[in-house]
């Protein structure tokens, strides 16, 4: 419900105004006060949309008033009422957070289309607020799944550094998920109203990679026809997140040092610094230490980079983790499917568990994706998994293996029906009397070519 205060001494105009306002504003309900005093009262009882406001009260000043509406409740859009507009009262007004300033009796038809564009305006605020609360709490430490110890140390980690400015290296293998902590670690802080940019220094040619990130003049290089702006500059007052930051060409690195020493860079082409107030978040996976004996890696770049470091585990480090993070990937791909909700076998469960998981949890998600699309029902069992699965688990084939063991027999078998039916799996599997999944895994264990 759409409710407005209005604050006036004058009780016939007030109760004037209060019909007006609940018969021409389109669904208001209207609160009075007569008084300072009793709209503070209000003020901390209800929420109030619109606060409608005389300049000239018994007890103080609207145009102070202002100042204590927006502390109180800061998404209230404030309009206010004077017998004797004067242009200093208005600017005022408008600097203290006002909507707007309107004269009683002059501008009567400006107050019901004024109230419910100031309304318009509350709408659209609390529709950025619901916003920026559901980014947060999508990208939030809670949302960081595993109950292991390694992973809930870093979770740990990341919350404290999350309230300070200081850089932080996170490291690690590929897939264990830096750029989501890298996110956790930015909207948990003071700067998660500000932008997170995030750039892939491996995705870029060094000459390309420095454009990118701190911009250029137009005319700098071949093909540079207007000035663009950098990601430095994009991210100014936010977080740079700098992935693959290992993979950054020596002298690149230097520029970036100068922008962690003293905030200020040169766009490429460009004769004068810009300056940024920027927090780095930095990953890699490679090591840094053995980069920089081979000569690949400034050593006074990574003192300041690794001011904070955090390691994240890969998923191999923390199996009982596999199970609720399977879980959690098959019901949000269930419900993106618009399928059934998703039940993991014990099969299916002990097989993930056994795998050596090189690609950590991205390789996971894609696991569970693939399993979900080839589902039949709701459980997900070995058939689900894909080849490739099987392959990563197979275990070398003995050299001693002979046809005339039960082995070997099973070995042959296997290889006629696959000759018969011209390589299609899923037929060959029916004529074997076995699983598809079961078929893939003998493929790979006997090196069926």
């Amino acid at each position: 419900m759409k409710r407005l205060l209005l604050i006036d001494d004058e009780e016939k105009l007030r109760n004037l105004l209060a019909r007006v306002i609940g018969v021409q504003g389109e669904g208001f309900q209207v609160d009075q006060a007569g008084t300072l005093k009793a709209a503070r009262q209000k003020l901390t009882r209800a929420q109030f949309d619109v606060v409608l406001c005389d300049v000239r009260l018994p007890d103080g000043s609207g145009v102070e008033f202002v100042h204590e509406v927006r502390q109180i409740q800061p998404l209230t859009e404030i309009i206010l009422l004077t017998a004797y507009g004067n242009i200093p009262d208005g600017v005022q007004a408008i600097k203290n957070g006002a909507f707007d300033y309107i004269t009683k009796g002059d501008d009567n038809n400006r107050i019901i289309p004024l109230i419910n564009r100031a309304y318009e305006k509350v709408l659209l605020a609390k529709r950025v607020q619901q916003l920026e609360r559901r980014v947060g709490q999508r990208y939030s430490f809670d949302n960081i799944i595993g109950n292991s110890r390694q992973i809930q140390e870093a979770v740990g980690l990341g919350k404290k550094v999350a309230q300070t400015d200081t850089t932080v290296l996170l490291l690690g293998e590929t897939g264990t998920g830096k750029e989501v902590f890298a996110q956790a670690i930015h909207h948990a802080g003071t700067r998660s109203r500000q932008p997170f940019v995030a750039v892939n220094c491996s995705a870029f040619s060094r000459e390309l990679l420095e454009s990118e990130l701190f911009g250029h003049r137009e005319g700098a290089f071949t093909g540079a026809s207007k000035d663009k702006k950098g990601l430095f500059s994009e991210a100014d007052g936010g977080t740079i997140f700098l992935d693959e930051i290992g993979e950054m060409s020596y002298d690149l690195q230097a520029k970036l040092l100068r922008v962690l020493e003293i905030g200020e860079f040169l766009m490429v082409g460009d004769t004068v610094p810009t300056r940024v107030d920027v927090r780095i978040v930095a990953a890699t996976n490679r090591n840094l230490e053995t980069e920089i004996d081979q000569g690949h890696f400034r050593s006074d770049l990574y003192y300041r980079l690794s001011i904070f470091t955090i390691t994240l585990p890969p998923l191999r480090e923390r199996p009982q983790d596999i199970k609720i993070l399977a879980a959690h990937f098959a019901q949000t791909f269930a419900l993106k499917m618009n399928k059934q909700k998703s039940v993991l076998s014990d099969n299916y469960v002990e097989l993930l568990e056994s795998h050596p998981w090189k690609g950590n949890i991205r390789e996971l998600k894609n696991v569970i994706e693939r399993s979900v699309i080839l589902s039949e029902g709701n459980t997900l069992n070995a058939d689900t998994l894909p080849y490739e699965f099987f392959q990563s688990n197979a275990s070398p084939l003995k050299p001693s293996l002979s046809a005339f063991s039960l082995v070997g027999a099973e070995k042959l078998q296997i290889q006629k029906v696959l000759n018969h039916t011209g390589g299609n799996k899923a037929e060959a599997a029916r004529l074997l009397e076995i699983g598809v999944a079961t078929l893939y895994r003998k493929i790979a264990e006997y090196q069926i070519g």
